[in-house]
């Protein structure tokens, strides 16, 4: 999930670039650079992280340090991988476009098997560990989705004496099982989801929160976490890339990825849109929220991805799901915000706001967005472990000293 935009005005975005307010309007016009009214009716205001991206290109071309730095702030690829590509018409999963893979209806567990094996796996529910076999960490009021499924994780694999050095398949069985299990506990009502011990990630994840899961509830929710499971080198993926290639457990490349989902500008962007949506409450405050906002010089959360200048297709397609039928939720005040925004020429919304409004439609409560991202990208974050520990290498990227002003 990639951070909203932040706006600089034109002479911080220029400051930053180091050049002249003549050529950051020329990189704005050549499309460079996302740029949007200011809130003060006067001028324009710049993407922050189109700036780091321009400004990181044109640090690498001062050296081989500057490359490497470039390449970490949004910069070109640094690892290869046969996992998936990201195109301007969305991820690809092993050749496989991912919007085509969630209509299909192969099924969330189909597609974790192509991430992992390079093989489309038959529809079927996961077995599972049993429910209460593995001690639950304790639930607390306050306490986020990513923080419980993190601790789950490290409780499970408390419990795995065989989790050390095994071979791909029984990686691959340990996934099925870790991940069925944890869509089973992630809404706190495992009990539920354990009724239905052959149940779908899809249906158990709905069962967990205990949401009906009517057919239309569970195939929008199942092309959903399709449509999660992998997108890159994300954070988080790049967290369990690092992991791994220390020859750690599965478990531990799962933790370290959930504790990297947690910061407020990747998983937990989902929370900042919820957030917004409650301060909107009302259809009719939509147009006031967002220009109070502004004029404090916050980010609207959800909207804009560095990856997709023309709009997320991810979102498009969870909107398209919101807005079906037949999921039962109401989306006035997502709708409204929505409307606000485009009429303003703001960027379209990303995955993050596109998740929010299908558990809106849903009626899964706050924080489910959160869970249903952290559940369909597990399947990609075990994708990227076994990769990146079969090609035997430690990541160690190396530091650019300079020296403090």
């Amino acid at each position: 999930m990639a951070a909203s935009a932040e706006w600089v005005s034109a002479r911080e975005a220029a400051a930053r670039l180091g050049v002249k307010l003549q050529t950051l309007y020329a990189y704005a016009s050549r499309g460079l650079v996302e740029s949007i009214p200011s809130p003060a009716g006067r001028g324009r205001h710049y993407d922050s992280q189109a700036i780091e991206r321009l400004k990181a290109r044109h640090d690498a071309r001062a050296g081989h340090g500057a490359v490497a730095a470039g390449a970490l702030r949004w910069g070109e690829p640094t690892l290869e991988t046969s996992i998936s590509e990201i195109r301007q018409d969305g991820p690809y999963y092993r050749g496989h476009h991912a919007l085509l893979l969630a209509e299909r209806d192969l099924g969330f567990e189909a597609v974790a098997e192509l991430l992992w094996s390079g093989r489309l796996g038959a529809r079927r529910g996961w077995p599972r560990v049993a429910v209460g076999k593995v001690a639950l960490p304790p639930r607390r009021r306050a306490q986020g989705a990513i923080a419980y499924l993190a601790a789950a994780v490290a409780n499970a694999a408390l419990g795995d004496d065989a989790r050390h050095g095994a071979s791909d398949e029984e990686e691959h069985e340990r996934a099925r099982s870790l991940i069925g299990w944890l869509s089973c506990i992630v809404g706190g009502r495992a009990t539920s989801a354990a009724r239905k011990p052959h149940a779908s990630v899809a249906e158990s994840l709905l069962l967990s929160y205990g949401v009906r899961g009517s057919s239309a509830r569970v195939q929008a929710l199942d092309r959903a976490l399709i449509l999660c499971a992998e997108h890159e080198l994300n954070a988080s993926t790049f967290v369990a890339r690092v992991t791994a290639s220390t020859q750690a457990d599965l478990y531990a490349c799962l933790g370290a990825a959930l504790h990297a989902l947690s910061g407020v500008r990747h998983g937990s962007m989902t929370t900042r849109v919820e957030a917004l949506i409650d301060e909107i409450g009302a259809p009719r405050r939509a147009a006031v929220v967002v220009r109070q906002r502004l004029a404090r010089g916050e980010a609207i959360a959800g909207f804009g991805h560095p990856l997709y200048p023309e709009g997320d297709p991810r979102a498009r397609a969870l909107l398209e799901l919101a807005h079906g039928g037949g999921l039962g939720g109401s989306l006035a005040a997502f709708d409204a915000l929505l409307t606000v925004m485009r009429k303003a020429r703001h960027p379209e919304p990303n995955l993050d706001a596109g998740l929010v409004a299908l558990c809106m439609a849903l009626g899964l409560p706050r924080g489910g967005a959160t869970a249903l991202f952290a559940i369909g990208r597990a399947a990609g974050w075990v994708a990227h472990a076994l990769e990146q520990r079969s090609q035997g290498y430690l990541l160690r990227p190396r530091a650019r000293y300079v020296p403090a002003p």
